[in-house]
């Protein structure tokens, strides 16, 4: 089964999220739909600008909290490496 991390953002690109989890396509709906109460649905955090995958849900776990401790210039720098344009990918789903 795959895992994900991912990383969420708003339409100005200020607030980044962190999160994972097994169905990106869900969760991905989840925020876009504000189904989700917390912090994703306060800053309207609906833009997925980066993911990555494996099969070991320890290593998602252990990845998300890495990435949650970058700084943002460096989880910036994650992301444009894969989306340079912070296009929304999950209009790819």
């Amino acid at each position: 089964m795959p895992y994900y991390v991912y990383i969420l953002t708003n339409k100005s690109n200020r607030v980044l999220y962190i999160g994972m989890t097994n169905n990106i396509q869900r969760r991905i709906y989840e925020h876009k739909n504000k189904l989700l109460d917390g912090f994703s649905s306060k800053y309207n955090l609906n833009k997925l600008v980066y993911f990555e995958s494996t099969n070991d849900v320890n290593i998602a776990i252990e990845r998300e909290k890495t990435l949650k401790k970058w700084a943002r210039i460096k989880k910036c720098n994650l992301i444009e490496m894969q989306n340079p344009t912070w296009d929304d990918l999950s209009v790819s789903f």
